[in-house]
């Protein structure tokens, strides 16, 4: 096999790097080296998901975070967009959704630690990447330089920031551990250090400094100063091709030691090959975009598969990623502005977005929902909080047959991860819209010592095994071919929670010979004694039951909890969500009790069942003739947006919400429809809009405000059958169509339990 470039051998000390306070007043030292970040020395593998505070309601920050929180997210990230803070020179507003303070204070209470995405120019798909139009008019193309009146701006809005960050930063007991300079940006690496020391001088102070290791700078970086964070999506809007899965997006799922992805923003950057710079195998390997789904631009109707963004996760952590970070892992809706504060091609960027629309298919939707990738990805990060500071320390090593090309779709895609003794295999069969057929191998080519000699990893498959994994004196995994998921360690046994691979047989080898067939289910499935006489519990779930696991504090203690709805822990007060009130079920272990059964359920109080309602909408006038293709100034050019005058051809529908509705069961509107562009309306606010991709929109009515009785129009432009979008297959008309398919009230269930003690 083929080793990575990084070490721990040759592990760069931590005194190289140039950081901010790394000591909170309690003691804790967050630190770094080539391999990993690091906790009081000892190798720490967080977990990171984007927030954008502006992008939702205040009243649902609680909410949203708890629910990264239970999604095993540790980090959340958000940018802070100058535009949304200060669009009017001289008028700054820090209320409401843009109260930074509080969001980050919010994120302290529920656990989260918060990297803040600084800019001055930060995208996130923000009209002129986040800068106000004064400072674009004023400066011109003397931002994002070193030009001293550009940066006296920048200084009074880094100083802002400070002053709502006064006591919340790692140094105060804060939560705000990193701070990302600027975004994306390509010109001198004196610029970001300018940028950092401005930053450092009004008192934005923390451990970790950070910038995007894309693209790559004009001049050399000296080295210590920034950490380089990379990302990968499975698709992108930005491209200007009009096909499914173009240039180098398959390779972000394949194994590989390059961390450079050469398809990111290839509007900006255009096709280009990727190369690590130099001194990248002396940084841990660091992500802040793992695509947590995808935007659709007007010229890209992107529709996420939610295996597509885990087999993604699950390949960069076996290509020696130390922190996934997703972007987004929340979605979102813009706020309201005195213009436009969306990207378009109109105000000179390359791509046309929805004007309120940033749901980004995220794990969390726009509308608070939860959607299977949410699910998927927890699993992963229940072994990253429990394994996370062994797996760090391994270096990837890649076998030496791999696939290089999309057209290898027969040769396994694999890596290991090891210490030389204990590791995990990595594996994935999967790749966005393409069909990687089942493929046999040997169990010892894969580093795993155990019988049967082969084994068939069935279409789609992507899993982790372990290796040589020492639980205790006496109790050694030699192999398994299930995933580890978690334990719960007790006074005087310790159970381990794996995952049935689909298909696979699920073997555990043991040191000593002992080979253990397992099937899956909710009881001890194998039980072993240390040589301490602890007892070494083993439970095989199945898939779905493994979707279903959570691992959360709970009265004073770390528990697993297993529910197939929603589930928030909020000061030891539990709440599981549905839309159906028959997934309002809830067991945990141990037991609150002292109950020694596994997965006991717990007692709750279940709201009368709701029916979904099928809303009447009357159709208020037919859609106009088709709209005249117009393409922007981008080379090669796609097709613009539709403006606002243009929707004086759509067709419209009212709907009218039911005079009495249970508000405190936040219902959401879902909408199918078929069309080229959605626009939901109340009176003469425009609450979001849509590009068609296929999927159904759905809106929080309690996020908008919307009360029983209140009517709503629905807009929809016509789509063209030869219209020159990107469509996702099986959704292009075959003659124009503006169509209202349905309109759904879907109430949302909610159980909670509190304990006794509690209020």
């Amino acid at each position: 096999m083929t080793p990575s470039t990084n070490n721990s051998d040759q592990a760069t000390s931590p005194a190289a790097f140039a950081f901010g306070s790394q000591v909170s007043p309690g003691g804790t030292c967050l630190s770094a080296d080539s391999i990993s970040l690091l906790r009081d020395g000892v190798r720490w593998l967080p977990v990171m998901g984007e927030l954008h505070y502006t992008r939702v309601p205040a009243a649902c920050w609680r909410d949203a975070l708890l629910k990264l929180r239970a999604g095993g997210i540790s980090c959340v990230a958000s940018y802070v967009f100058w535009i949304h803070h200060e669009e009017a020179e001289g008028e700054p507003n820090w209320s409401g959704e843009r109260d930074v303070r509080r969001f980050v204070a919010t994120a302290a209470d529920v656990g989260l630690h918060v990297v803040v995405r600084l800019g001055p120019w930060c995208h996130g798909e923000v009209r002129n990447g986040g800068l106000p139009d004064w400072i674009v008019s004023r400066h011109g193309k003397s931002a994002r330089t070193d030009c001293p009146a550009y940066l006296a701006d920048v200084r009074r809005h880094y100083a802002a920031i400070a002053a709502q960050l006064d006591g919340l930063l790692w140094r105060d007991g804060g939560p705000v551990i990193a701070f990302q300079i600027e975004n994306e940006y390509g010109g001198p690496a004196e610029h970001l250090l300018t940028l950092k020391k401005l930053a450092r001088e009004v008192g934005l102070d923390a451990p970790y400094y950070t910038r995007t290791g894309w693209p790559d700078l004009s001049t050399p970086m000296p080295f210590g100063e920034l950490l380089p964070l990379y990302g990968a999506y499975p698709e992108g809007f930005w491209d200007r091709e009009l096909v499914a899965m173009p240039g180098f997006y398959p390779a972000n799922f394949r194994f590989s030691p390059l961390r450079t992805d050469n398809a990111i923003a290839t509007d900006l950057l255009g096709r280009r090959d990727a190369a690590d710079s130099p001194d990248t195998a002396h940084y841990p390997f660091l992500t802040c975009e793992l695509g947590g789904g995808m935007m659709s631009s007007y010229h890209r109707r992107i529709r996420i598969d939610p295996a597509d963004i885990s087999a993604i996760a699950l390949v960069k952590l076996g290509s020696g990623g130390n922190l996934p970070g997703y972007y987004m892992y929340h979605g979102g809706v813009n706020p309201e502005g005195r213009t436009s504060l969306q990207e378009s091609q109109a105000t000179g960027y390359w791509n046309d977005l929805p004007e309120k629309n940033y749901d980004f298919q995220a794990p969390v939707g726009a509308a608070g929902q939860l959607r299977p990738h949410y699910h998927r990805l927890r699993r992963l990060h229940l072994f990253i909080h429990d394994y996370g500071h062994l797996l760090a320390g391994m270096p990837a090593r890649f076998p030496d047959s791999r696939p290089t090309s999309r057209d290898d779709v027969t040769t396994l895609r694999w890596s290991l991860r090891t210490d030389g003794r204990t590791g995990f295999v990595f594996i994935n069969n999967h790749e966005r819209l393409a069909t990687l057929p089942p493929k046999t191998i040997t169990t010892g080519d894969l580093g795993l010592s155990l019988p049967p000699a082969t084994v068939t990893i069935p279409s789609g498959t992507a899993c982790i095994w372990p290796v040589g994994l020492r639980f205790a004196p006496g109790v050694e995994l030699t192999g398994a071919t299930a995933e580890l998921l978690c334990q719960i360690d007790e006074p005087h046994r310790t159970t381990v929670f794996f995952a049935a691979t689909p298909g696979v047989q699920a073997l555990f080898a043991f040191a000593g010979g002992e080979v253990v067939q397992l099937n899956s289910g909710r009881e001890v499935a194998h039980s072993l004694l240390a040589d301490d006489g602890r007892e070494w519990r083993i439970v095989l779930l199945s898939e779905p039951d493994s979707r279903a696991l959570y691992k959360l504090p709970w009265l004073g203690r770390e528990r697993v909890l297993l529910t197939s709805a929603g589930l928030t822990i909020d000061k030891d007060v539990v709440r599981v969500t549905s839309e159906d009130v028959s997934q309002l079920n809830l067991a945990v272990f141990p037991a609150p009790d002292a109950a020694s059964a596994l997965f006991s359920p717990l007692p709750l109080s279940l709201p009368s069942p709701r029916a979904c309602v099928a809303l009447s909408h009357d159709f208020k006038r037919p859609p106009g003739p088709l709209r005249i293709p117009r393409f922007g100034w981008t080379t090669p050019a796609v097709a613009l947006a539709p403006t606002d005058q243009e929707f004086a051809a759509a067709a419209v529908w009212s709907i009218t919400l039911p005079a009495t509705f249970d508000a405190a069961e936040t219902p959401l509107l879902r909408i199918a429809y078929s069309g080229d562009v959605l626009r939901i309306k109340h009176g003469d606010a425009l609450l979001f809009d849509d590009f068609f991709n296929g999927d159904a929109v759905d809106l929080d009515l309690a996020r908008h405000g919307l009360r029983p009785g209140a009517r709503l129009e629905i807009e929809i432009l016509p789509l063209a059958s030869d219209a020159r979008v990107y469509l996702p297959e099986g959704t292009r008309p075959l003659h124009p169509v503006a169509n209202l398919v349905s309109a759904l009230l879907i109430p949302v269930h909610t159980a909670t339990l509190r304990p006794l003690s509690s209020p």
